[in-house]
């Protein structure tokens, strides 16, 4: 059975909002939790960005699901030793009950302290190297380590959990499929490509989950709603590699342009047609996705959770 979780999007809610999503998603019947991990926002108009790790104590405090960073990349704006230590107290504070998605990231988050930004290639094998420290870490012995990419001397974290947290890995292509299902305890991914998890599983990712997410906007007017869709979000239809390499919010909202709001409505459920929405979510089941996680764009956060309820997950679960 696939699981569904809700995704709690960092780049639109203040920390007390997301805290009370998460509420709202555990009493609505969502089964776990995604949370983003940004320096910035997309574009001005989503305009929060609030410190991912904070967030996830208070969220630990409010529910009882789990919760997992989509995606925290550890590779160049914080250190993979900080990383392992964040995500060592996330899961003691949540009980076992966290999971740590990482990716290699965006120029958008990472560039902030005027490093460079490696080519994609790059940023591949500096993820690889970042979870064989972050693993080491885990074990709770002292750790240094000279590495190619990284430096780590004499640490040791002393406040960890009964078991490793697990490391799930983001992959949006064939050969990030390949790195995912060789150093991942499970693969991310935003789209329901059964290729992909195929090519997942046969890469050596055996059994471990693929998670998947997606973003909707409940809303009783389906064409407001799909404006507002497009007007927080029309920076995820840019093609190519370009979310990875543009620097600032500016300059996603210059490229954004270019996308329509006929663009976003072929490919963001849009409105209160059950239907619509069952079917996006049901293309992941279909594709062999272990869980499906849904992020509601925009204000209208009760009533979307009302509608999962009541005319979503019970057609799920049937």
């Amino acid at each position: 059975m696939t699981d569904f979780g809700y995704f709690l999007s960092c780049e639109e809610h203040t920390p007390a909002e997301l805290v009370e999503q998460a509420r709202m998603a555990e009493q609505a019947g969502f089964q776990s939790l995604w949370i983003s991990d940004h320096y910035h926002p997309w574009n001005d108009e989503q305009g929060q960005s609030p410190f991912v790790w904070s967030v996830v104590g208070a969220l630990s405090q409010a529910v009882s699901l789990p919760v997992e960073t989509a995606v925290t990349c550890p590779l160049v704006r914080t250190h993979p030793a900080v990383i392992a230590q964040a995500a060592a107290t996330a899961a003691v504070q949540l009980g076992g009950r966290f999971r740590l998605g990482v990716g290699t990231g965006e120029a958008l988050n990472e560039h902030i302290l005027g490093t460079v930004w490696p080519e994609a290639p790059v940023r591949l094998e500096m993820l690889e190297e970042a979870l064989q420290i972050i693993r080491q870490l885990f074990t709770g012995e002292q750790t240094s380590h000279h590495g190619r990419h990284y430096t780590v001397e004499n640490a040791r974290l002393y406040t960890l959990p009964d078991e490793p947290v697990p490391i799930d890995v983001s992959a949006f292509g064939p050969q990030a499929a390949e790195v995912a299902a060789r150093i991942g305890d499970g693969l991310i991914t935003m789209m329901p490509d059964e290729s992909l998890v195929q090519r997942f599983r046969r890469g050596g990712g055996g059994t471990g989950p693929v998670l998947g997410g997606l973003k909707v906007c409940w809303g009783v007017d389906e064409r407001e709603a799909v404006r507002t869709a497009h007007r927080l979000w029309a920076n995820e239809r840019l093609p190519g590699e370009l979310a990875q390499v543009l620097p600032a919010p500016r300059h996603f909202e210059q490229a954004s342009q270019l996308v329509t709001e006929e663009q976003v409505a072929r490919s963001v459920p849009c409105g209160d047609d059950p239907d619509a929405h069952v079917e996006a979510l049901a293309a992941f089941v279909d594709a062999g996705f272990d869980g499906v996680y849904v992020s509601q764009i925009g204000k209208e956060q009760q009533g979307f959770f009302d509608f999962y309820r009541t005319k979503v997950l019970p057609r799920l679960r049937s």
